[in-house]
């Protein structure tokens, strides 16, 4: 935990150093305004025979009390999070 806050602390630094303030953004242009990219709040498996995903195809992966679940990226670059739970612990995945 030390080592991540120490990471932390260094990486703000890095880049409140570099900033150049407010007008930094202003050659940016914001196409979806902040909220707008829906969850996948209730998600459908299906077993890894099922699954229609190439097998070059990268996953995030947790496995929590002996249960897997895999996420494919190529959904989560579409919906950056899935809310879900295994027993009584909800999680989210996020990409």
């Amino acid at each position: 935990m030390k080592n991540m806050c120490l990471f932390l602390a260094a990486t703000m630094a890095i880049m409140s150093a570099s900033w150049s303030g407010a007008d930094e953004f202003s050659k940016y242009q914001q196409i979806l305004p902040r909220g707008q990219i829906a969850a996948v709040t209730k998600p459908h498996y299906v077993t890894a025979k099922r699954a229609v995903i190439a097998g070059d195809s990268y996953v995030l992966g947790i496995v929590v009390e002996g249960q897997a679940r895999a996420y494919s990226l190529n959904l989560l670059n579409n919906h950056e999070v899935v809310n879900d739970q295994i027993g009584d612990l909800p999680f989210a995945a996020v990409w």
